[in-house]
């Protein structure tokens, strides 16, 4: 008999044997009290999510989704929770930020705008990247670095589809001004990058945010002219992208998503927030 991993209710990200205890999703940093008689905690850390970026003239490009860190720390009083970074009218996206408890961390995504501007942001590893930027960073199993477009424990951002991965990079936007147009998708992943935009006089379409294992990615924006094809937000871990509105980008799902791009001059999609769960 065989068995697959993608439908078997058995096999789930929660450690064996341990209780969720404790959740956090606002960005910050606070206070942490476990309970005497703890020694140890294992800790699941995703950190905040990439924003889109804009162009002047076509399409700008999605974030890349926070990175994903899980395993045993010591007992920390603090937890910090990465905060998604901002999507822009004109520049590059921000990149989100570090989440950390104890000695699991997770790095934010890259904010989307490199290489003119239609790149989309990588995703992260265990440390942010910085925005502009289609490579990611080292994992924290060690797994690494990928670069434009390729799969990897944290996926590449792009010109093209965002690289797939337990985080996945960002969709690139298009240039092209002119004619049908359509923009890359965010890549697919736990963790998802968002989608490009499309700026032209014809009918553009944005692209859409990478779907996720547990929630879908924000549908692109379509129709006739420079003021349609914002890209969508991809998916985080704990909530669904935002669809593209007009020329604007939608933001990244809550746990990690990467903000969606947007077209001429309109406001890509900030990055979604990212989220710490402590097992014990």
């Amino acid at each position: 008999m065989t068995t697959s991993i993608y439908n078997n209710s058995s096999f789930s990200d929660s450690p064996y044997g341990l209780k969720l205890q404790q959740t956090f999703s606002s960005a910050g940093t606070f206070s942490v009290t476990i309970p005497t008689g703890i020694q140890r905690v294992y800790a699941v850390c995703i950190g905040g999510g990439g924003g889109g970026n804009s162009n002047t003239t076509g399409g700008g490009s999605g974030g890349g989704a926070g990175g994903y860190s899980a395993g045993w720390t010591y007992i920390s009083n603090t937890v910090t929770v990465g905060a998604g970074g901002a999507g822009t009218a004109t520049a590059t996206g921000t990149s989100g930020t570090n989440s950390i408890y104890g000695m699991v961390f997770a790095g934010g995504g890259a904010g989307g705008g490199g290489s003119g501007g239609i790149y989309g942001g990588a995703a992260a590893g265990a440390t942010t990247v910085a925005a502009g930027t289609f490579t990611s960073s080292t994992a924290y199993t060690g797994a690494p670095s990928a670069g434009a477009g390729i799969v990897g424990y944290a996926g590449g951002g792009n010109n093209g589809p965002g690289g797939a991965g337990v985080s996945s990079g960002g969709g690139g936007g298009s240039a092209t001004v002119t004619g049908n147009v359509t923009a890359f998708a965010g890549g697919r992943g736990l963790i998802c990058g968002g989608g490009g935009a499309a700026g032209t006089t014809g009918v553009g379409t944005g692209g859409a945010g990478g779907t996720g294992d547990f929630y879908a990615g924000g549908t692109g924006s379509t129709g006739t002219g420079i003021t349609f094809g914002g890209g969508g937000g991809g998916a985080g871990y704990t909530g669904a992208g935002a669809n593209g509105s007009a020329n604007n980008g939608g933001n990244g799902g809550s746990g990690g998503g990467g903000g969606g791009g947007a077209s001429t001059n309109g406001t890509a999609g900030n990055g979604g927030n990212g989220v710490v769960f402590l097992y014990y």
